[in-house]
């Protein structure tokens, strides 16, 4: 065997075991990025798990948990918008909590997508609650769908927007005539 015939060999080898380490290192990395993305999609569940269950409780400090606690917080609900956790805290998620008793408030049919520090959830609601309307308790039930957008921050995952919508009550509007 000559000199040169050993270097060879040797520098073969070399390349070997970088092309394999590289190989190793490029799964081990998409591992950990699906394991990542895994657990960020099922804490971007909780969080929207957490606010439900913060709403079946009347406990605003669980909601405020989940929900973010700035000017960022956006919600359209029922026709009508709150523009920052304070608005929406005090306008809407307050009196609404204070008006229902017995509540139950679930998700179901939940799709959650994660890009980065950014997710989106879609989602089948239904809530039932015994309610006070002119001095009178009655029992409601409802439901429909809700969109939810979700940011990481920090290490934890914050409702930034809020969007649902229930089927409308009575006949479907008749459709203006054209001329």
């Amino acid at each position: 065997m000559t000199k040169k015939w050993i270097v060879a060999r040797r520098t073969k080898s070399c390349y070997g075991l970088i092309v394999a380490l590289s190989v190793f290192g490029f799964i081990a990395a998409f591992a950990y990025e699906s394991i990542a993305h895994a657990d960020d999609e099922a804490a971007a569940r909780a969080a929207l798990m957490k606010s439900a269950l913060s709403f079946e409780k009347n406990d605003l400090a669980m909601a405020s948990q989940v929900w973010a606690n700035d000017e960022s917080l956006t919600v359209f609900e029922s026709g009508h918008a709150n523009y920052g956790w304070a608005d929406y805290r005090d306008h809407h998620l307050v009196p609404e909590m204070g008006e229902m008793k017995n509540t139950k408030y679930a998700f179901s049919d939940i799709k959650v997508h994660v890009a980065g520090k950014t997710a989106w959830a879609t989602f089948k609601y239904t809530i039932a609650a015994d309610v006070v309307d002119n001095g009178k308790q009655r029992h409601v039930d409802g439901g429909g769908l809700g969109t939810a957008v979700l940011e990481k921050r920090a290490d934890d995952w914050r409702i930034v927007h809020w969007h649902s919508s229930a089927p409308r009550r009575g006949p479907a509007p008749v459709p203006a005539k054209t001329p």
